[in-house]
C-alpha cells in the first residue's frame, strides 16, 4: 500500500489534477490511501443495481483496487446519466467520516447544466420541496411533513442560443434534485426525458445534459479540503458547441 503523505503534502482547498490511469469505464481523477475519485461517463450506473450484471463505477473500481488488496466503499452517487466526479472511500472508516459529511451537506458539489431558456436573473436560489413518490420526486410544500427541502444555488456561466449554461451549486442532495428544480421553474435541463417528456426529441444528446464538475470535501483523516475538478465529456462540450449563437464564438 502506499505510504500516506504528511498533511504538509495535501492540497489545501486546491483543484487536483490526475491524468487518468486506467480507461476501461472510469478516469481516476484523484487517489490516496483513504480515498478515491473518479471521472464517471454518462450511462454507466454509480453502483450496481439488483439484479442486474450491468457494469457500474463502483464494480469497475472494485476490480481495478483488488488487484492491489484494496477495497473500496460508496460515499455518495450521481445520475446514472450524468457526468462527472464520484467520490468512493477506501475503508469502512473513511467511508463512515464522508457520509456524515453528505448527510450534513458541508461537501462543495457543483454542477454545469444546460436548460432551456434564458434565466430571468443571472443567479439565484432556488428553493422547492419534494416528495418521493416510486422513481420520481413529486412537487409539495412546506406543510408537508413528508416533504424534503431542496435548495440550490445556481449562476448563468453563458447564454446560449434559446438555452443558458449554468454552474449549480447544491446546498441540499436530493435524488434528481437539478433536474426537478429547473423542471418546475420552466427551464428543464436539456435531455432530461424522465422531468420533461418533451425532451425525448432532443437529438444532439442522448441523455440528460448536466455534468458533476466540481467536487470539494474534508480528507477523512487529514483534515484538509481537497478539492477535484473534471472537465466536460465530448457529448456535453459538442452540445454546448451546437447550441453557441451565429454572432459568437466558442471559448
Amino acid at each position: 500500500m502506499k505510504k500516506l503523505p504528511r498533511k504538509s503534502d495535501q492540497p489545501s482547498a486546491k483543484q487536483v489534477w490526475r491524468k487518468p490511469r486506467f480507461s476501461r469505464e472510469v478516469a481516476i481523477l484523484y487517489e490516496d490511501d483513504g480515498v478515491v475519485a473518479v471521472n464517471k461517463p454518462p450511462g454507466l450506473l454509480a453502483v450496481p443495481v439488483a439484479g442486474s450484471d450491468a457494469p457500474s463505477a463502483l464494480s469497475l473500481l472494485a476490480a481495478e483496487l483488488k488487484q492491489k488488496r484494496q477495497r473500496v466503499f460508496v460515499v455518495h452517487r450521481i445520475d446514472r446519466f450524468a457526468s462527472g466526479v464520484l467520490l468512493f472511500a477506501k475503508t469502512q472508516r473513511d467511508r463512515e467520516v464522508l457520509v456524515r459529511q453528505f448527510l450534513s451537506h458541508t461537501p462543495l458539489r457543483q454542477y454545469d447544466a444546460l436548460v432551456r431558456g434564458h434565466m430571468s436573473a443571472k443567479q439565484a436560489t432556488l428553493v422547492h420541496y419534494f416528495r418521493r413518490d416510486g422513481m420520481f420526486q413529486k412537487l409539495s410544500t412546506a406543510r408537508d411533513s413528508k416533504a424534503a427541502r431542496a435548495e440550490l444555488l445556481y449562476s448563468v456561466e453563458r447564454e446560449l442560443r434559446d438555452a443558458s449554461l449554468l454552474r449549480v451549486t447544491l446546498v441540499t442532495g436530493l435524488q434528481n434534485q437539478i433536474r426537478v428544480q429547473f423542471s418546475a421553474i420552466g427551464h428543464p435541463v436539456i435531455g432530461d426525458r424522465k422531468y420533461h417528456p418533451a425532451e425525448a426529441d432532443e437529438r444532439r444528446i442522448s441523455r440528460v445534459a448536466l455534468h458533476a464538475s466540481r467536487l470539494q470535501f474534508v480528507h477523512p483523516r487529514l483534515g484538509d479540503a481537497i478539492s477535484i475538478e473534471c472537465g466536460f465529456p465530448p457529448d456535453f462540450r459538442s452540445l454546448v458547441h451546437a447550441l453557441q449563437p451565429p454572432s459568437r464564438s466558442p471559448r
